[in-house]
């Protein structure tokens, strides 16, 4: 059965939407999604490209997306060093990190099997966009708190978030560079209308605000998600 991106939940899909958007249009390259869940973002750039993905959740391939022809190894960090050195073009690394206990050597990896001329695009958490949610939308003040003070959060279906700073990328892999810093979710959640985060029309142009902002200071600053596009030194 073939799915679309708006068979998803709203926030997954405005998700998608804006990292997709802020990608841009990529075709022929060799692209290696490294935790890439059910599929969905592989899938969509499989449709121009040479995909391979990478999951350790045996549950969440069953459930893969797969319009799209692009291949699917099952396990983690040890599936990346059977790569050779500079085998792709482009690294894809979404909401992964967070959640790794051998971050630093996952970064290292992926430098590695990247192209000299190649990107790496990572997903995640912005600290800042966290405590404007448990303050301004969850009352939980505790929690605002706690991340305030340095400590990790919770996630309900990945366990405990450990919050790194965009910097620490650099930091772990010195031959990586930032070359741009991207806001995501800036003001989708602060629209407490839950209906209207179904209604198509208003996705569309909160997409469209939520990419006006993404590369403004200020406004990225507190967004809830960081993407962060990288080069090799």
């Amino acid at each position: 059965m073939s799915r679309k991106v708006t068979d998803l939940q709203p926030w997954e899909c405005l998700m998608k939407k804006i990292v997709w958007k802020q990608l841009g249009n990529i075709h022929d390259k060799k692209i290696l999604d490294f935790g890439s869940g059910i599929g969905i973002t592989a899938n969509y750039l499989a449709e121009h490209n040479d995909v391979t993905a990478i999951e350790p959740d045996e549950e969440s391939i069953k459930e893969r997306w797969a319009d799209n022809q692009y291949t699917q190894i099952t396990g983690s960090t040890e599936e990346v060093h059977k790569f050779a050195d500079e085998t792709f073009d482009l690294v894809i690394c979404h909401n992964v990190l967070e959640y790794a206990e051998d971050r630093e050597d996952i970064v290292k990896e992926l430098a590695r099997v990247l192209k000299s001329d190649g990107k790496i695009s990572i997903v995640k958490h912005n600290r800042a966009g966290r405590v404007m949610q448990m303050v301004v939308l969850l009352n939980d003040f505790e929690h605002a708190h706690s991340l305030l003070d340095g400590n990790d959060g919770m996630a309900s279906k990945y366990g405990a978030i450990r919050y790194y700073e965009d910097s620490d990328i650099e930091t772990w892999c010195p031959e990586l560079r930032i070359t741009k810093t991207l806001g995501m979710r800036t003001f989708w959640d602060m629209q407490q209308n839950q209906e209207i985060h179904k209604d198509a029309d208003w996705q569309e142009k909160m997409v469209e605000v939520e990419m006006r902002v993404s590369d403004m200071d200020g406004y990225k600053d507190i967004a809830f998600f960081h993407h962060l596009m990288i080069e090799k030194r």
